[in-house]
C-alpha cells in the first residue's frame, strides 16, 4: 500500500474528515501559542482575520460536505 493511500485510509476516503482533522491539528497549535505568550497569537493572528476564517471555514466545510454526499 502506498504512502498516499494509507494517508486516504486513515481520513477514511473523506476530504470533510481531512479538514476537521487539519482545523483541530492548527487549534492545538494556536491554543498552546496562545497560553505561552498571549502576545504572540495576536503578533501571528490578527483579530480581524477571525470573522473571515470562520466564514471560510463554513463555507469550506459545506463544500467538502456536498461534495461527498451525492443527494444533496
Amino acid at each position: 500500500m502506498s504512502f498516499w493511500a494509507k494517508i486516504k485510509a486513515w481520513f477514511k476516503h473523506s476530504e470533510t474528515i481531512a479538514w476537521a482533522r487539519l482545523q483541530m491539528m492548527v487549534g492545538a497549535i494556536l491554543s498552546v501559542l496562545a497560553t505561552v505568550d498571549p502576545s504572540l497569537f495576536n503578533q501571528y493572528i490578527p483579530d480581524r482575520w477571525l470573522p473571515l476564517y470562520v466564514v471560510g471555514s463554513g463555507i469550506l466545510t459545506e463544500y467538502l460536505r456536498r461534495r461527498r454526499a451525492k443527494d444533496l
